[in-house]
C-alpha cells in the first residue's frame, strides 16, 4: 500500500489515458504460482513464488488441504530490466486452500527485506545480497495452527520493530525487534488470527497499532503491546482481511457476511460506535461495504471498494448509506444488484492525483474518476493473463505495485513491468 501506507501514488507523468494498442511492456520474467504482490525499493523489485515439486500438482480443488510439496521462494529483480539479482528458497510443503503461492507481500525497510510464507516461515533477509540475517516459524515458535488459507497479514515495520500476525495462545500479535528477531511483547488471543495486516494509524496525535482478528478488532499500545480497546467484529469463515481504514478520527473495517462497523476514536482511547452490521442480522443488506480479498479506500467521507458480491461501491463513511454500485471494473460490464456471477469479485484501488487506477482481477489496469456522484471509466487495457482458478473463473488475486512511472504486476506465471509514463 505504499511507504505511508495509504493506497496514494504521488507520482508525477503518469499517463491519462492508454493508447490504443495499450501500454507499453518493459519487461516479463517467468515466476511461479503466488498471491503475493510485489515491492518496489531502491531500484529493485521483490517477489515471492512457490515452485512445485517435480511430480507434485495442485488439487482440483483449491479448498482442498492436501499436503503439496514445493519450495518457497524469494526473488530479487532489477526494477529497469528485470534480471534477477539473487534467490531465496526453502522447502515448503503446503497443507492450506488455495495452495498456489505465499499471500504476504515483502516488506522493505533501509537495507533489509521480511518475508512472511504461507507456513508462517519467517525471514528476513539483507535486500541487497539475499543474505538470512534470521529467520523463525511462527507456528513452532507460538504453538500456533496454520489459517486454513495460510498466513496473509503482511508484516508491518516501523519504528525498529516487525509487527507480525502470529497465533497461538496470548500470541495473536507479536512485535520483533528488526534486527535480531527478538520478541519484544505479545497480545491477544482469538479462535482464528484472521488474515488481516497489522496496521499503524494516528488517532488524536496517537500512534495506535490496529488488530483485526476473527472475533473482533482491537487497538494496541505500538511499543508495548498493551490492549486499548476491542470491538466485536466477527466475518464469516474467520474472514477479516482487509486493512483497517481511518480518516480523521473514523475507523473503518468490513468483510464477508456482511460484517462491518464504523468507529469514532475519542480522545481518551475509547471509541464510539457509529453503525454496525453483524453476520447473520438480516438476510439483505441496505447499508454498508463488505470486501473480501481487497482493503477499500476512503477519500473525503466515502468508502469505495468491491462490495462480496463483486460490485465496486461509494459508501457514506459516517452513516454507511450506500451511494452507488458498478459492476464495470471487476467483470467489464453493467449487471443488477443481485447479480451472482462475479462473487469475491475483486479489484485493487490507487489514487493517483485526482483519479484513480484500479487492476481488476480479470487482468485489466483501468484510470477512472471515483466520486460521491458516481463511477467515470476514462480508460483500460488489459495487460496481464488471469491465471488462477476460483469460483469457476480465472482470476489475479496479487495487488500491483507502483514505483518509477510502472506498474509492477504478477501472476502465476510471469511477473511484468507495464510503463505508466506520459
Amino acid at each position: 500500500m505504499g511507504p505511508q501506507r495509504d493506497a496514494v501514488w504521488p507520482e508525477e507523468g503518469v499517463v491519462r489515458q492508454f493508447p490504443k494498442d495499450g501500454p507499453r511492456i518493459l519487461w516479463r520474467k517467468p515466476i511461479h504460482g503466488g498471491y503475493a504482490g510485489p515491492a518496489v525499493a531502491e531500484g529493485r523489485v521483490y517477489v515471492t513464488d512457490r515452485m512445485l515439486t517435480p511430480g507434485a500438482r495442485l488439487p482440483d480443488d483449491p479448498f482442498s488441504t492436501a499436503r503439496v510439496a514445493g519450495k518457497e521462494r524469494l526473488i530479487c529483480l532489477d526494477a529497469r530490466t528485470g534480471e534477477q539479482l539473487w534467490l531465496h528458497e526453502y522447502d515448503c510443503p503446503y497443507e492450506i486452500s488455495y495452495p498456489a503461492g505465499p499471500r504476504c507481500t515483502p516488506a522493505v525497510a533501509q537495507d533489509k527485506v521480511y518475508f512472511l510464507g504461507a507456513m508462517g516461515d519467517l525471514y528476513c533477509l539483507d535486500a541487497r545480497s539475499g543474505r538470512v540475517h534470521w529467520s523463525k516459524n511462527l507456528p513452532r515458535e507460538y504453538g500456533a495452527k496454520v489459517p486454513t488459507w495460510g498466513y496473509c497479514g503482511h508484516p508491518l515495520v516501523h519504528d525498529g520493530l516487525l509487527y507480525c500476525i502470529a497465533g497461538g495462545k496470548g500470541s495473536l500479535a507479536v512485535a520483533l525487534d528488526k534486527d535480531s528477531g527478538k520478541e519484544v511483547w505479545k497480545a491477544l488471543s482469538a479462535k482464528e488470527p484472521g488474515y488481516s495486516p497489522p496496521t499503524l494509524v494516528r488517532l488524536h496525535g496517537k500512534e495506535r497499532l490496529l488488530i483485526w482478528h476473527a472475533q473482533a478488532l482491537n487497538a494496541l499500545e505500538p511499543k508495548t503491546g498493551k490492549l486499548l480497546w476491542s470491538v466485536p467484529l466477527a466475518p464469516k469463515y474467520g474472514m477479516a482481511i482487509m486493512a483497517p481504514r481511518v480518516e480523521g478520527d473514523l475507523i473503518y473495517a468490513g468483510g464477508i457476511g456482511g460484517a462491518a462497523v464504523v468507529l469514532q476514536a475519542l480522545p481518551n482511547d475509547q471509541v464510539k460506535v457509529l453503525w454496525k452490521e453483524v453476520v447473520g442480522e438480516t438476510e439483505s443488506r441496505e447499508r454498508g461495504l463488505y470486501p473480501v480479498n481487497m482493503t477499500p479506500f476512503v477519500h473525503q467521507g466515502v468508502i469505495y471498494g468491491v462490495d462480496q458480491e463483486g460490485m465496486l461501491r461509494a459508501v457514506e463513511l459516517k452513516s454507511g448509506k450506500r451511494l452507488w454500485f458498478t459492476f464495470l471494473p471487476v467483470i467489464g460490464k453493467e449487471e443488477d444488484e443481485d447479480y451472482k456471477g462475479a462473487g469475491s469479485g475483486t479489484a485493487f484501488l490507487v489514487k493517483n492525483g485526482d483519479r484513480f487506477i484500479l487492476f481488476a482481477e480479470t487482468g485489466h489496469l483501468i484510470l477512472a474518476e471515483l466520486t460521491p456522484q458516481g463511477y467515470k471509466e476514462i480508460s483500460r487495457a488489459k495487460v496481464i493473463e488471469p491465471s488462477n482458478a476460483a469460483f469457476g473463473r480465472k482470476v489475479v488475486w496479487s495487488h500491483p505495485a507502483f514505483a518509477n512511472k510502472c506498474a509492477y504486476i504478477r501472476n502465476d506465471k510471469e511477473i511484468i513491468c507495464v510503463s505508466l509514463a506520459e
